[in-house]
């Protein structure tokens, strides 16, 4: 039905700037929402930032408010995660979901849909 693929992870040093981008291919539905999430090793798969898709209110890890920001483009049926200012703990696995509920669920088990994962690393 639907896939999603992330890009844009690489390796940059702390201080640095990336953009995540989350492209979903065939037929979508405006009533989801779009989550972020990332996964260290020997961690937890933790929630990051969440994106309504019919109403574009957004949500925030308190680890990553006001360093990243998430978006969405409807024409391209894309979200992005702009980061800034990365830190070491923010090396880690990407990964974009989707639901279908209303609300920015924070747990991973409440997402229907998810891509690939992208790598981020960042180095002192």
């Amino acid at each position: 039905q639907v896939q999603l693929v992330e890009s844009g992870g690489g390796s940059v040093q702390a201080g640095a700037s990336l953009r995540l981008s989350c492209a979903a291919s065939g037929r979508t539905s405006s009533s989801y929402t779009m989550g972020w999430f990332r996964q260290a090793p020997g961690k937890e798969r933790e929630f990051v930032a969440g994106i309504s898709w019919s109403t574009g209110s957004t949500a925030y890890a308190n680890s990553v408010q006001g360093r990243f920001t998430i978006s969405r483009d409807s024409a391209k049926n894309t979200a992005y995660l702009q980061m800034n200012s990365l830190k070491l703990e923010d090396t880690a696995v990407y990964y974009c979901g989707a639901t279908g509920r209303r609300y920015i669920p924070l747990r991973q088990y409440d997402y229907e849909l998810w891509g690939q994962g992208t790598q981020v690393t960042v180095s002192s």
